[in-house]
């Protein structure tokens, strides 16, 4: 695949898209905000399949304990959205982080991913949406080469390029994924968290009057986040990052109302999780701004119907 083929894949809009999600859904209180927005733009976005993300911190003792209680949280946030199709569609994702850039981590994701990204073409790839560490995404490019030539990879991590911090927590859990996903030449959206969409923030005020009350969904968003918020928060005048939204609000992203990308050579990660850049590198998208209010206007319409 030449560059202008590999880039005419990354375009947004293009609908019904067939789309799948990779996620450390127990790890944050963003990824069920993102699963949910999802849901609920089906005749859009054609979900395929959801595959758990492993991780490791202060909610999972080991990557695989992070994987399992995403993989059960996923099912949890699927039931309250009355969205038991999907359930039979949910995969576990790799029990550890790659070891280096050249051995993959089987699992049942990245086997699902690669049978169902061969099942797509050029003209009409399968969206790969990665709101986690890209452990799943580059052990899949890894077994099958291949599929680079069948999917987008539209991916949350790392930080913005003006930003000095380097240690973002999906980029950092596994390193060597991130390499493989950046040097792949795979079609690439990077949505960078410091500094990029980190402002995509709710408040307590905005979650008691916009999603209290209104559905099942809608309510446990917003408790889940009140509860989680409220044990770390120093002060009373909160707002948290909900990161992983704009990922899936990119193939949403018609006229870029919601954030603004600009096509730029794709850098290389460091062993240290920073960038090395280059002119003569292949292109990628780089998402630079999200217009949070327009955004999250339209995450609580489409939460709250």
């Amino acid at each position: 695949m030449d560059e202008n083929q590999r880039l005419s894949m990354l375009k947004q809009s293009v609908y019904p898209s067939d789309v799948v999600l990779d996620t450390d859904t127990f790890n944050e209180v963003d990824d069920q905000f993102a699963l949910a927005y999802l849901l609920r733009n089906r005749d859009k976005l054609r979900l395929q399949a959801v595959y758990a993300a492993p991780f490791l911190n202060e909610k999972a003792g080991t990557p695989k304990m992070g994987m399992e209680k995403s993989y059960d949280e996923i099912l949890r946030i699927l039931r309250l959205a009355e969205a038991p199709e999907y359930e039979s569609r949910v995969y576990r994702g790799a029990d550890h982080f790659l070891k280096d850039q050249y051995t993959p981590a089987e699992s049942e994701a990245a086997l699902d991913l690669i049978a169902r990204a061969l099942l797509h073409s050029r003209e009409n790839p399968l969206y790969v949406i990665g709101i986690a560490a890209a452990t799943n995404l580059a052990s899949a490019l890894l077994l099958e080469p291949a599929i680079r030539e069948h999917i987008v990879v539209i991916w949350l991590g790392g930080s913005g390029f003006h930003c000095p911090e380097i240690e973002e927590f999906n980029l950092m859990e596994d390193i060597p994924a991130a390499q493989v996903l950046f040097d792949s030449e795979v079609p690439f959206v990077q949505l960078p968290c410091w500094g990029v969409t980190e402002h995509f923030t709710i408040s307590r005020p905005e979650l008691e009057t916009w999603l209290i009350g209104k559905n099942p969904l809608a309510d446990y968003l917003a408790s889940h986040a009140i509860t989680s918020v409220e044990a770390w928060a120093e002060t009373p005048m909160w707002a948290k990052a909900i990161w992983d939204v704009p990922a899936v609000a990119w193939l949403l992203n018609g006229g870029q109302r919601f954030m603004k990308d600009r096509l730029i050579p794709c850098p290389q990660i460091t062993d240290k999780g920073g960038y090395r850049f280059s002119a003569n590198r292949h292109s990628m998208k780089y998402v630079y701004r999200i217009e949070r209010d327009m955004l999250m206007t339209d995450l609580i319409e489409q939460i709250v119907k």
